[in-house]
């Protein structure tokens, strides 16, 4: 190799220098017109052509100063070689009494000396990943929404469809829908997170106090810095306050109450303490069917046993005590059942609680020694006249201290819905009552590793539970924005559920909370079939069918579960009451289309 460079060391020549692995290549001179190759063929023709001189290669090669690395592997051999096949320079003779090609030749013989390495296996492939990560599913943002995109982004490109945006009903994310904010969280969140407003006569006082007092409860006085794992101190105080007025007096401990990344990570975090065993000791954990797949997502990563319970469709999704037996005894043969989940206000369902019935599901956990984990977060998006929402906090202790002494109940809420709709900002809290003391210095150590929830995310939670109150500034602009928006979700619960009912084939029960619709839908025996024929589910099938022809993005039922044979999807009410018609109106009309289609 070292004389192949020698032979380049004359003037008027192209000069390489070689090395062990790559050769440097110098070219001087000005550009020539005449060029329309690529640089990278160009860098490959002059390795190739070794023994031409620049000059009797003027035809198709510039003159210019660069200099570059080339990595001399086979694949730049089999350019430069087609390069030399195309006539690129003359093929006589050189003064060396040898033709270009040959030169080529000769090249290709010196690199290899030196063979291309092959490429190094993948040490993560779908084979070695962690099989209870490949085993989560999360349908909220799922296929369907994979499809929403790719249809978006056609969109942009100009592409022609029935429709002209995509309609993301597939999530509760209220200001993606267009819910303003509320002023006065957002008020005290500019003030935390840019201190020097806090002299702007354009700030209330009221919101520039419990902005004061979160900054000093931070280190540094600001919310870039780290709190502790449990949460920054006083806005725990706030929380526990807060539970104690909702609660009716009922007392809350700071010190049993941990702020979260969203109630998400309150649920994934308490799990992993809960979870153990193997075989049939392994922990089973009780949910909802139809359920929020979050549960039986972070289950799977887990490598726990999922135990469905089934919800009474037939009585706008009531809990049943005995199905809760049923599920648990045969539960009982595989696995060992431990954790009760309940969500209430339901999602997808939108049912709310009695109280009858929380106190049978309280009392059902004390008999089977069940941890209770209540999924409180739609607390403040009751809509029925009928319906009222009861903390499992409040109704256990006052079902006395047989139970409020001994029932382990974690419970969580969080600023992504109720009227807040801050999702964003990843705001929560738990509350874990009944904890043994050496396990709550494990659940400390476990949410120690993750250093602290966004202290950001923190504030807007303390927002949330310390709102203005009747005689400060802010109060009766914060209580009409927040009357205004769940008097709205009100509405278009009622708005949805009767226009749903007027649709041949589809039924939906009363929306009594949260902010869903979860109609059931009638699906033809042929509209099955073809589902079966292309590996979809009846349901996806359905909803993919939906995104196409009219752009309106749900969620298969099957995402959430749902009993044998029946066919549903979620729907959020959340689009303004205008848009929310127009959803509706389209698909009453694709429905009914769909139904004649398949017929």
């Amino acid at each position: 190799m070292h004389a192949l460079g020698a032979a380049f060391a004359k003037p008027g020549w192209v000069r390489v220098g070689a090395s062990a692995a790559r050769w440097r290549v110098l070219v001087a001179g000005g550009p020539k017109p005449g060029w329309h190759g690529s640089l990278k063929e160009l860098l490959a023709g002059l390795v190739c052509g070794t023994a031409a001189r620049l000059g009797q290669c003027a035809t198709c090669l510039f003159s210019f100063s660069f200099c570059a690395k080339v990595s001399l592997r086979k694949r730049a051999m089999q350019r430069a070689a087609a390069l030399v096949r195309r006539g690129c320079g003359p093929r006589t003779p050189s003064s060396w009494g040898r033709s270009q090609s040959s030169a080529a030749a000769e090249a290709s013989a010196v690199l290899k000396v030196r063979p291309e390495r092959s490429r190094r296996e993948r040490i993560l492939t779908l084979e070695s990943m962690n099989p209870q990560v490949k085993a989560v599913e999360y349908a909220v943002r799922g296929p369907i929404v994979l499809k929403a995109g790719e249809i978006e982004l056609e969109l942009q490109r100009g592409i022609k469809k029935p429709f002209t945006e995509v309609i993301r009903a597939n999530i509760g994310d209220a200001q993606a829908m267009g819910q303003q904010p509320i002023t006065f969280l957002r008020q005290v969140m500019a003030l935390c997170t840019y201190p020097n407003l806090l002299d702007s006569p354009s700030f209330p006082e009221d919101a520039k106090k419990r902005a004061r007092r979160i900054l000093q409860a931070c280190g540094g006085h600001s919310l870039g810095s780290y709190s502790a794992s449990q949460g920054v101190n006083c806005i725990r105080e706030d929380v526990a306050a807060y539970i104690t007025r909702r609660d009716g007096g009922v007392p809350a401990d700071p010190d049993n109450i941990y702020l979260t990344t969203g109630a998400s990570d309150g649920i994934s975090t308490i799990l992993k303490i809960l979870v153990s065993g193997g075989g049939k000791s392994r922990t089973g954990v009780m949910i909802p069917i139809p359920q929020y797949p979050l549960y039986s997502a972070v289950i799977s990563e887990l490598d726990a046993i999922q135990v469905n319970y089934y919800l009474d469709e037939e009585n706008c999704w009531a809990l049943n005590v005995n199905e809760l037996r049923r599920a648990v005894q045969e539960a009982k043969d595989h696995c060992d059942p431990k954790v009760l989940c309940i969500i209430n206000p339901g999602n997808p369902t939108g049912q709310v609680q009695s109280r009858k019935c929380i106190e049978d599901v309280i009392h059902f956990a004390w008999e089977e020694k069940l941890f209770l984990l209540a999924d409180e977060v739609y607390q403040d998006n009751v809509y029925s006249p009928d319906c009222r929402f009861h903390s499992f906090k409040k109704v256990l202790y006052e079902m006395g201290p047989e139970y409020s002494s001994n029932v382990e109940l974690a419970s969580f809420h969080s600023t992504s819905k109720g009227y807040m709709g801050e999702c964003g900002y990843r705001g929560g809290y738990m509350e874990v009552i009944n904890l043994h003391p050496e396990i709550k210095g494990q659940l400390v150590k476990l949410l120690s590793v993750r250093l602290c929830p966004p202290v950001s995310g923190q504030a807007a939670m303390d927002i949330v539970v310390n709102p203005p109150v009747a005689g400060e500034e802010s109060f009766e602009q914060f209580s009409r924005e927040k009357e205004s928006v769940l008097g709205n979700l009100a509405k278009k619960a009622k708005l949805t559920e009767d226009l749903f009912n007027q649709v041949p084939g589809i039924h939906c029960n009363p929306l009594q909370g949260a902010m869903y619709a979860f109609p059931r839908i009638f699906i033809p025996v042929k509209a099955v079939e073809a589902a079966q024929a292309h590996q979809m589910a009846p349901d996806m099938f359905y909803c993919m069918k939906l995104l196409e022809e009219t752009g309106i993005c749900v969620v298969p039922g099957s995402g959430f579960g749902q009993r044998e044979g029946t066919y549903h999807f979620r729907m959020t009410i959340l689009p303004p009451v205008e848009k929310l018609k127009t959803v509706l109106q389209k698909v009453k009309d694709f429905h009914i289309n769909f139904l004649e289609k398949y017929a």
